[in-house]
């Protein structure tokens, strides 16, 4: 059993690798035809190609459970038809052997994904944005004419250049006191110094009450921050490709300073129920071979799979963007898909004639 256990999951598992590999050439030729659109002197044919290289591990990421899906699908079907699993189950292999062999390959995949979603894409996300805003700006601007806007405490911050994560450029404070504005600092820059401080420099500062506004200039001085560097990264990827302990910090950072966190919420838990996801995908294959007719073919076992799969993440988006509209709890809105799918796998294998 253990021989035809092995064989299975290696099967699985390169059926889904060829599928992941399909599925990742056809992703980044779409990207490379969107970039072309945005073709410039700065920006051409060689960042294009680099910004594809190196956004590929997040499409990598996201695609794991499409591919585990479609890979599964042809390869066990592919063995439905030749009369392999007949074979196998004479020989005494259940379903639940071939359910498990199933599951080895999708623990491989799953640990390759987890990997490449937590240590990989991120960082090569927040390159490939890079790259992409340096060739077609002179600097990097975060959201071009209005910056990155953080809120700590009864200070809003305003930053309009990111030189790296800890340097930034042309940085607004206001300090807010209850309904009224008391005080603007514009400065130059801030640079990181360790020990959540940040100094200033070239500081225009305008105190400002009921009576009088008072202006004044700062060669340099301190500024005591809770918002530390790493939370920077936010500035060139989405939420969906940070890794988990940078997306906890933040959620945490956004709670302490009382602001809406539900977005990076799901984003967290959707990036724990990946897994998962992945697993059942992996379960959802075996249904449509062991309880279906060998004359079905390939490319209907593989309509099936691409319909599902996209039908999944249809609904995922659907039931997360209602989660964030009426601010519902993150998990359940992260798990509910997949749940659901996880509960029709388990009534299609009691339905089966023989496990």
């Amino acid at each position: 059993m253990r021989v035809l256990t092995l064989y299975i999951a290696k099967e699985v598992l390169k059926g889904s690798l060829v599928a992941l590999l399909f599925l990742l050439t056809l992703f980044n030729l779409f990207t490379f035809s969107d970039e072309l659109k945005d073709i410039s002197a700065g920006y051409g044919l060689k960042q294009i190609i680099s910004y594809v290289a190196l956004t590929s591990p997040s499409v990598f990421y996201e695609l794991v459970p499409a591919s585990a899906l479609l890979g599964s699908l042809f390869i066990l079907g592919s063995m439905g038809n030749n009369r392999e699993l007949i074979a196998m189950r004479a020989a005494g292999l259940s379903v639940f052997g071939i359910i498990r062999a199933v599951m080895i390959a999708g623990s491989v995949l799953v640990m390759v994904s987890l990997l490449i979603g937590e240590f990989v894409a991120p960082v090569t996300q927040r390159m490939a944005q890079t790259l992409r805003l340096s060739a077609q700006n002179e600097q990097i601007h975060i959201n071009a004419k209005y910056g990155l806007w953080l809120r700590e405490g009864n200070l809003f911050v305003n930053v309009r250049q990111v030189i790296d994560d800890s340097h930034l450029a042309d940085l607004r404070i206001y300090e807010v006191d209850g309904s009224h504005l008391r005080q603007v600092q514009q400065a130059d820059q801030a640079v990181f110094i360790g020990d959540h401080q940040w100094r200033m420099d070239n500081i225009k500062q305008s105190d400002i009450s009921t009576q009088q506004m008072k202006a004044s200039s700062i060669e340099s001085q301190l500024w005591n921050s809770t918002i530390a560097p790493n939370l920077l990264k936010i500035v060139a990827v989405t939420p969906n490709n940070l890794p988990l302990y940078d997306l906890a910090a933040y959620i945490s950072f956004l709670k302490q300073n009382h602001q809406e966190s539900h977005a990076f919420e799901l984003a967290f838990w959707g990036r724990i129920v990946n897994p998962l996801v992945t697993f059942i995908m992996l379960l959802l294959s075996a249904p449509f071979v062991i309880g279906v007719k060998r004359g079905v073919g390939v490319g209907e076992r593989m309509m099936v799979g691409i319909v599902i799969s996209m039908s999944f993440n249809i609904i995922d988006k659907i039931v997360g963007h209602l989660g964030l509209i009426y601010s519902l709890s993150p998990p359940l809105m992260a798990f509910m898909p997949s749940l659901i799918v996880l509960t029709l796998v388990v009534f299609a294998f009691m339905r089966l004639p023989s496990v």
